[in-house]
C-alpha cells in the first residue's frame, strides 16, 4: 500500500507491489513473444497485451469490491458462468478439433477459464454458509460434488480434459481446506488408482496419444512428439543462456507446429502442409 497525500486513497489502497511483480512477468511474456514472432508485435504480442490489460482491469475492480460484495456475487457468477459453457456447447466457435469458445468477433472467450475463478467461489460461499456441525456429513459432500461435476462434464464435452482435470483439482483442494474428512479423498483416489487402465481405454485417441508421447516422446518424433522434440533442440542448441533476444532458431526458422486440422493423422502441421 503507498501511502501519500498527494495519490488519492482509491490508488493508495491498492497493492501495488503486486501489481508491479505481475506486470513484471506479464511484460517479459510479451517481449518473448515479440521475439518469438521474429521483431513483430502480430499475431502474438499485441493479442497477449490484450488480454492482460483487459483481466488486470478486472483484478483491480475485484481488489475495490468488498467481502460481502464477493459473498454476494460468488453464486451468480458460477452460474453465470455455466451458463455460457452451455452456449458453448450450443454455438461455440470450433478450433484446433475443439469447441471451446464464444466467438465476441474482437475476442473469444473460453468460459471454462472463468470457471476456475467461480468454482472457488463458489465453494467457498457454499461452505461458509453450511453449518459447522455438518461439515463431516454427506450433506458437505454431495452439493459440492454437483457444483464441480456439473461444469466439469460440460468441459470434457468440449473436449478438454486438461481443463477439466484442473477445474475437478481446485474444488477437491477447496472441499479439503474447508475440513471434509481425508476418507472422502482417499477412497475415490483408490478406486480411480485401481481403475486406471480401464479409464485409459475410455479416453479419446488424441487424449492416450498424449500420455504416450509423455511417457515416450521419441516414439513419434515428427507426429505427436513433434513439440516435445522441437523443445528440446530449442534448449540444447541454446544452452545455458541461449541464442539471444530476436535470434530463436526455432520460431525463425519455421519449425514451431501451427495446429490445423486435417485428414491426416498427424495432430499438427506446419504452414498448413
Amino acid at each position: 500500500m503507498i501511502s501519500s497525500a498527494i495519490i488519492p486513497q482509491p490508488l493508495a489502497r491498492l497493492p501495488w507491489r503486486l501489481i508491479f511483480l505481475i506486470a513484471g512477468i506479464s511484460g517479459i511474456g510479451i517481449i518473448t513473444l515479440y521475439s518469438a514472432a521474429g521483431g513483430s508485435a502480430q499475431p502474438w504480442a499485441t493479442k497477449q497485451a490484450i488480454v492482460i490489460l483487459f483481466f488486470l482491469a478486472i483484478a483491480i475492480t475485484m481488489s475495490w469490491s468488498s467481502e460481502a460484495t464477493i459473498k454476494k456475487v460468488a453464486f451468480p457468477l458460477y452460474g453465470a458462468v455455466l451458463v455460457m459453457l452451455v452456449v458453448v456447447e450450443a454455438v461455440g466457435f470450433v478450433g484446433k478439433g475443439a469447441q471451446r469458445w464464444i466467438d465476441l468477433g474482437i475476442i473469444r472467450l473460453q468460459p471454462s477459464e472463468f470457471m476456475k475463478l467461480g468454482i472457488v467461489l463458489v465453494l467457498a460461499r457454499f461452505y461458509e454458509l453450511l453449518p459447522a456441525g455438518d461439515i463431516r456429513k454427506w450433506r458437505a459432500i454431495w452439493p459440492a460434488a454437483a457444483l464441480i461435476g456439473v461444469p466439469v462434464g460440460l468441459i470434457i464435452l468440449q473436449p478438454d480434459l486438461g481443463t477439466a482435470l484442473m477445474i475437478s483439482f481446485i474444488g477437491v483442494t477447496v472441499m479439503f481446506i474447508a475440513g471434509v474428512p481425508m476418507r472422502v479423498f482417499l477412497i475415490p483416489g483408490a478406486a480411480l488408482a485401481v481403475a486406471i487402465p480401464v479409464v485409459y481405454q475410455l479416453l479419446h485417441g488424441y487424449q492416450r496419444k498424449r500420455i504416450d508421447i509423455f511417457l515416450d516422446p521419441e516414439s513419434d518424433p515428427l507426429g505427436a512428439g513433434y513439440h516435445i522434440t522441437q523443445s528440446k533442440i530449442a534448449i540444447g542448441s541454446g544452452g545455458i543462456f541461449g541464442k539471444g533476444y530476436l535470434n530463436g532458431s526455432q520460431s525463425h526458422l519455421d519449425y514451431l507446429p501451427k495446429v490445423i486440422p486435417t485428414s491426416s493423422t498427424r495432430p499438427w502441421s506446419r504452414n498448413g502442409a
